[in-house]
């Protein structure tokens, strides 16, 4: 009984749905596998077992213990059929659900120097925690012949609890190893050998915050000799006013410990938005692994946030610098995440704990206040990723300068190349050579520009020249290799496969990756160049990425094609780019039943600058495996096609990409691989600015829909979001600078409702699933409720849930599960 009572406690003080006709929270449903474990929400009315009455108490255990249930005792927006649909659909979704994520390689030579040892970081949904489970597993690479190898795997994998972050030294013989505090508790830092725990370091707050390790900010760094690390954490707290018990405020604080005084608040200040609420400014720390001691980098100005830290080449006799990214917040912070668009630059400083004899005289007094910042990159908007030639003879770093220039969140990447200094004398002045430029527009099957979201901390060959790297290419993530000396690009993983291609790491002058589509779960590749200069791939036997037999099952009945969808009504006033075709992934069964199609599900990515790419989704393969289709658009405008084609979007939202999926649509129609009458549209963000769209300006088309955190109104968007300049950017184009401003005037917010989904509201129909973030700073549930009111308003069929912890992502694995289940359950009930 009391495990039922726990279980129940935890149904009752998960995420609430919303229901307009009853203020009051209802249990959501109880999935079968497996079962949800969730902190109550503060601000939530939160219905406990004293409330209930024995009656009601017996009629929930009956509820909880039986498959069918009386409808009165049903959660809310669920009916028995319904109920019996989420039965079956937990237990697919669970499958799914149980495969694990490969998010990190690292490798390192052995002590013979002949084989290779490998480290693979795993994670894995736990759904009780409602929380990742991380583990590394690791095994020993051996070159068995010129065309195989093995993978000697460990036994079994190591959990990492509580880790934050582990960062191996470039000799593999050390380990860092983060705790981030959850609370105002030090930060726990641990260095490991290959035996043991050496080291472990309790790093108070008031010395630094948590270690930034969110993949932007995120820099550690090992110095050449492995004693020091360079990384980014959140600077300490200023100083909050203190108030006795009578009110009075107390001159000079007090201490933590006095318990006769409180402490106010002070003055808000701005973050970095979405994604790092409770975060202020990231800052550069120090810490010599021998002593434990943490020093701050001194020096850099208060209006610069910083990150990406990496150790410049040590040079004898001379100083030891740090080079880093910094971002400037003069003129305020907007939110960054996935914003490539915010100003940034690469700087050089000189580093804590140098003993040089140059330093030495400096460090005479201890200050190091005055010591002088390089800003390396002056003649370029946008700098990031810093990498030294294994020589240490130059630096190279990726640009984002068109998305900065162009105001468009993310765009065509360029790639730059710095001659470092050999005398260790540096200045502001240093020149930038352009390896590759921004491509505009490319010939079918020719390299379409860069398109990085990842840089390896050694992406270096051994010749010392060469790196590789993840881009998009159209509909694809493919590997390239790049010789920043002469700027010959090659295309190394296979052209003619439709997989996506993610690096994971290098080993000497072979290649490990992972391998994925649409229906293949990922795979471990070994790759080497062969003596014809051509790039051969072996498979890696591989237990991490274990695939239930059910799973196999329904994906080997799977097959994804990629189309080309010709541009409509193409007008003269487009560049060459914006008039070639698009893409779309499509994913249907191998077998028809009766020759009839089944029901279809155009799915939409958000940004509206990103790009679905065909790796593998347990989300998307789920709804797949589900009985549908689907048609996986990658509009005008998406990343991977040429910087023409992108640009062509911004101050055309709502029509040219709305366009394009409608377009889209109809070239499967016209294929007779979709029914026009079973067809369902699912996105988020401005995937579901695109949904909220279609479904009013093509309101006949759509048997169902489906919304996470969609943008519904820009003119309610543009007070409240991290980004208001997305509104105005993709609003008003290239002209957006002359309109931009912090306080619309009634023009630009007219502009703004005529730009968006809730303008066509009164002609919408489609019965609609919103699903929402309580916590989303980038596109504030406001708009999505909005909306939801108002389709409920004209009668229209409506469910929405609103998970109170999440954010824009919807990405915690319970809020992601429930999720995903919905929109399985909808889009059946629907569309079958």
């Amino acid at each position: 009984m009391a495990g039922a009572l726990q279980r129940l406690q935890r149904l009752l003080n998960s995420a609430w749905l919303v229901s307009f006709a009853s203020p009051t929270p209802t249990p959501r449903p109880q999935f079968p596998f497996p079962s949800y474990s969730t902190p109550s929400n503060p601000i939530t009315p939160t219905l406990t077992l004293d409330s209930l009455s024995p009656k009601r108490l017996s009629k929930v255990f009956a509820m909880e213990g039986s498959k069918g249930n009386s409808g009165k005792d049903l959660p809310l927006g669920l009916d028995e059929a319904s109920e019996e649909e989420y039965t079956l659909q937990s237990k697919l979704l669970q499958e799914f659900t149980s495969i694990s994520n490969i998010d990190k390689a690292w490798t390192f030579k052995s002590g013979s120097g002949i084989n290779s040892q490998a480290m693979f970081l795993v994670s894995q949904p736990n759904l009780l925690a409602n929380k990742r489970r991380k583990f590394v597993l690791s095994t020993e690479i051996s070159k068995e012949s010129a065309t195989s190898v093995n993978f000697r795997w460990a036994p079994f994998p190591v959990e990492m609890t509580g880790v934050s972050v582990i960062v191996p030294s470039p000799s593999g013989t050390k380990l860092f190893v983060v705790r981030n505090p959850e609370n105002e508790s030090p930060c726990h830092i641990e260095i490991w050998s290959s035996s043991q725990l050496e080291k472990e370091f309790h790093v108070p707050q008031s010395v630094h915050g948590s270690i930034y390790t969110d993949g932007w900010f995120e820099g550690i760094s090992w110095n050449a000799d492995e004693t020091l690390i360079a990384y980014a954490a959140e600077e300490p707290s200023p100083t909050k006013p203190t108030f006795n018990e009578l009110g009075y405020y107390k001159k000079g604080g007090s201490s933590d410990k006095d318990y006769g005084s409180w402490k106010g608040l002070g003055e808000w200040e701005e973050g970095w938005g979405e994604a790092y609420a409770g975060k202020r400014q990231p800052a550069l720390f120090v810490i010599n692994i021998n002593s434990g001691e943490v020093q701050a980098v001194k020096g850099i100005e208060k209006s610069l946030s910083v990150g990406q830290v990496v150790w410049a080449p040590s040079i004898s006799g001379s100083d030891q610098y740090l080079v880093f990214v910094g971002w400037s917040s003069d003129k305020g912070k907007l939110g960054i995440k996935y914003c490539y668009n915010r100003p940034c630059a690469l700087y050089a400083i000189k580093a804590p704990f140098d003993e040089t004899e140059a330093n030495k005289d400096n460090l005479k007094d201890s200050s190091t206040e005055n010591v002088p910042v390089f800003k390396l990159t002056q003649s370029i908007s946008s700098s990031f990723y810093p990498r030294f030639s294994p020589d240490g003879k130059f630096l190279v770093f990726l640009s984002a300068r068109s998305s900065v220039d162009s105001g468009a969140h993310s765009a065509t990447n360029s790639l730059h190349r710095i001659e470092w200094p050999t005398d260790g004398n540096l200045s502001s002045s240093l020149k930038i050579v352009d390896v590759i430029p921004v491509v505009m527009s490319a010939e079918d099957g020719c390299f379409p520009g860069l398109y990085c979201t990842s840089f390896l901390s050694n992406p270096w060959l051994l010749d010392g020249c060469t790196i590789i790297l993840s881009t998009i290419w159209r509909s694809s993530l493919v590997l390239l290799s790049i010789n920043v000396l002469s700027a010959e690009v090659s295309r190394i993983s296979p052209i003619d496969s439709g997989f996506s291609w993610n690096l994971l790491a290098l080993d000497g002058n072979n290649v490990v990756a992972v391998s994925s589509s649409p229906v293949d779960v990922p795979q471990i590749k070994y790759g080497y160049l062969t003596d014809n200069a051509t790039w051969n791939w072996l498979d890696v036997s591989s237990p991490i990425v274990k695939c239930p037999e059910k799973v196999k099952s329904l994906l080997s009945n799977q097959q994804f094609d990629i189309m080309k969808i010709p541009v409509k009504d193409v007008s003269g006033n487009l560049t060459e780019g914006a008039k070639k075709p698009f893409e779309a992934v499509f994913v249907s069964s191998k077998t028809r039943r009766n020759d009839s199609c089944e029901p279809l599900i155009v799915m939409l990515h958000g940004g509206p600058h990103t790009t679905s790419v065909t790796s593998f989704s347990k989300s998307l393969a789920f709804l797949s495996s589900n009985g549908f289709n689907l048609l996986i658009v990658n509009y005008r405008g998406s990343l991977g096609f040429g910087e023409e084609a992108l640009q062509s979007l911004p101050g055309k939202i709502g029509t040219q990409d709305v366009n394009d999926v409608l377009t889209a649509i109809d070239h499967v129609i016209g294929l007779k691989k979709a029914n026009p009458s079973k067809i369902a549209v699912l996105g988020g963000s401005h995937g579901g600015f695109l949904t909220t769209h279609l479904i009013g300006q093509a309101p006949d088309k759509f048997a169902a829909a489906a919304a996470r955190n969609p943008v519904c109104n820009l003119a309610l968007m543009v007070g409240t979001s991290d980004i208001p300049d997305w509104c105005f950017v993709e609003t008003y184009g290239s002209e957006w600078k002359n309109y931009y401003t912090e306080a619309p005037t009634a023009e630009h917010l007219t502009s703004f409702q005529m730009k968006s989904p809730i303008f066509h509201i009164s002609k919408v129909k489609t019965p609609t699933l919103f699903l929402l973030g309580a916590k989303d700073l980038r596109v504030p549930n406001s708009t999505g409720l909005q909306y939801a009111r108002a389709l409920k308003e004209k009668g229209v069929d409506v469910k929405t849930i609103v998970f109170p912890n999440d954010i824009h992502g919807i990405d915690r694995p319970q809020s992601d599960y429930e999720s995903f289940l919905n929109i399985g359950v909808w889009f059946k009930k629907y569309c079958k």
